[in-house]
Parts: structure tokens; sequence; C-alpha cells
């Protein structure tokens, strides 16, 4: 099928700013997609169907699938492929069936407005995401570009840097961007007073440590006192020979057994972009550790199982890789793992008892 759906990335600045082609995608569609904000640009008397964003999305593209085939255009911010609801079209359909015609990004436009390299800047959204991720990438010396969930998303980054050790990084928030009413607020994040300002911002953050700041590389290996534990925590060598022999890669899934602290799937995470992890524990005080690590070294996007293997094991995605800690010992614990890893999977255990070793 031929592209039928035009995704149209819109600025501050209305349809006035867009180009002739997403002016003329738009003119042909027949069903307008988008939010309340967008569809109000629209002229008062355009009488084509609209269809504005439900809670959940799903339910939105559900309908707007129906229209599959008719011209349909979909309204979104800035660069519907950055942080947009682009990413979440292509989860639905082929891009063969999609046109973007995306505008400048809030992400470029901040680092246009601070004279900042593009290519060194770190971007994350925190908005509809775990505002703990942002604890990964607290590092210093580096540059963040943040879409924020709401108004009071810059108070709460300037309370979390200053937690961190980072209470002396330079903060700048900036919210109508390209549009005659935009807004440029400056300050440090210990002394972060600015009134809570527009719903739609994006935050800047030039960080920059205290001299009591400790921060955490992202190669594992982290110190044991990162993490809060019982006991039942691969110490930091140990993790970070076995995170080599795991070998994360991109997109793959770790799954972590008899998790105890959740060091090694936690590392998993925080060591390459775009992984994922499942953390298997049965002991209910492990568990509440295990999300407390997640959430404090910025990996709230760990999975975490409640269960004993291998019985807690069914019905979980196959994995790329397997990490044995607790329950080596286990009658069949090594098969039930090896049958499930995907072709090429790598299965690591560390051992630390005769009976494990048996």
């Amino acid at each position: 099928m031929s592209a039928w759906l035009d995704v149209i990335g819109i600025g501050e600045d209305g349809l006035a700013g867009l180009s002739p082609a997403a002016r003329a995608r738009l003119a042909d569609a027949r069903l307008i997609v988008g939010g309340a904000r967008h569809l109000a640009l629209l002229p008062k008397d355009d009488a084509r169907p609209k269809l504005g964003w439900e809670n959940p999305l799903t339910r939105t593209i559900e309908t707007l699938l129906t229209h599959r085939g008719t011209p349909v255009a979909v309204l979104a911010t800035g660069d519907p492929l950055h942080c947009g609801i682009g990413a979440t079209l292509l989860r639905y359909l082929p891009a063969q069936e999609m046109r973007f015609l995306p505008g400048l990004s809030a992400f470029t436009l901040v680092c246009a407005r601070l004279g900042w390299d593009r290519e060194k800047v770190v971007t994350l959204s925190l908005h509809g995401r775990p505002f703990d991720r942002l604890n990964r990438e607290l590092v210093p010396d580096r540059r963040l570009v943040l879409l924020s969930a709401d108004r009071a998303t810059p108070a709460a980054v300037a309370a979390r840097l200053t937690e961190a050790g980072f209470g002396d990084s330079v903060m700048h928030v900036f919210a109508h961007m390209g549009g005659p009413k935009e807004q440029h607020v400056e300050g440090v994040a210990a002394h972060w007073g600015a009134a809570p300002g527009a719903d739609l911002n994006t935050i800047a953050v030039d960080c920059r440590a205290s001299p009591a700041a400790q921060p955490l590389s992202l190669v594992p290996g982290l110190p044991d006192s990162a993490f809060v534990h019982d006991g039942q925590l691969t110490k930091a060598e140990i993790r970070a020979v076995t995170l080599a022999a795991l070998a994360p890669l991109p997109g793959q899934l770790l799954w972590d057994v008899g998790a105890g602290s959740g060091a090694i799937a936690i590392e998993w995470l925080r060591a390459v972009p775009d992984t994922r992890a499942i953390a298997i524990e049965q002991a209910q005080s492990r568990l509440r550790f295990i999300e407390r690590n997640a959430a404090v070294l910025g990996a709230p996007e760990l999975e975490i199982v409640a269960g004993a293997a291998p019985e807690a094991l069914r019905g979980l995605a196959p994995p790329d890789a397997i990490f044995i800690g607790g329950g080596a010992a286990i009658p069949g614990i090594f098969d039930t793992c090896w049958q499930a890893l995907k072709p090429g999977g790598r299965l690591v255990a560390n051992l630390v008892t005769l009976e494990a070793e048996a």
C-alpha cells in the first residue's frame, strides 16, 4: 500500500510556519488527527472530520487505522520522530504507508538558543516516562536537554540535581520557542526559585558536580556501596567480568535469575542503550532492594518478576542472555535456561558453593 498517512510537525508559529509540501498534504487530508492544541489551529470553517488523542493512545490509533488507505494528516509537535508520536505510529504501520514532514524539535531549538553542539548533548524525555531515568545521565560536564512532563518538572529536576551533588549545575528553561511569547529562565539548580511557567517546556542542564559529589561511571563494576542489599550481591570486580561475558548489545534482553539486589540487571541496562532486562527474585525484601536500586541508579525500566525459578520463567520473552546468580543449585535450572535462550545467546552463572558446582 502506498503512503496515505502524513505526520506533520508544527512549531510555535503554527500553520503559518509549515513548508509548502506540508501545507499541501494537510489540504489533501480527509481526516485530521491531533491534540486539542493543534486541532485548534485549524480554521473554524474547516468542516473536515477531526480526531483528538484519547488516553490511552491505542484507542485513537485503532480508530485511525479504520481509515487506512484514505488521506489522513496527523499533527504533531516539532519532529515527530524525536520523542514524538512518530515512533508510536511505526509500531502499528510500516514506514512505507507514512510520510513524515518534521518541524524543528525542541532539542534542536534549545541547542540553537544556547550555541550547544547538538552531537555532544544528551537528550531525554521526561514526558510520560519514569523521572528516575534522569539519574543515569548525571555526569560531570555533561550537557542535557530534557522534555518536561509539565510546569513542575524544572523544580523537580533542580531538586534531583542538588540531591545528587550537582547543585552547581546551570539550568535553562525554555517555553513557546519560535513564537512571540518565547520564554527563557536561567538559574542554578541549588537555588532554583523560578515560578512555574508553561506546561510545555524544555530544560537544558549544564551539569556541574560539587567537590563532594560521587558520580558513577556507566562502565560495569559499580562500587558495592552503590546498592542496597542484604549480602546477596555480586561483588564489583566479579560483576564487571560477568557483564563482559554477558556482552550486552542494543535491543537485547537479559534474564537475571535469582537477582538478589538486581545489580547485574541494572548494570546491563546502564552499560548499553536500548537494552531490556528482567530481574527474577522470590524474596520480598530483595524485591524491594531491586526496585530501589533500579530507581536510584537510573534504570527504572527494569522489569521485576516476583517468584522462584524455574516456574517464574514461564511465559517470559525469550532472552538473548541469562545470568544465574541465586538458585544455581535448583535441579534442572541450567537446562531450563539453556532451552529458553535465543540462538547465539549467552548463559553465565556465578557459583559460590560446592552444592551449586555439583
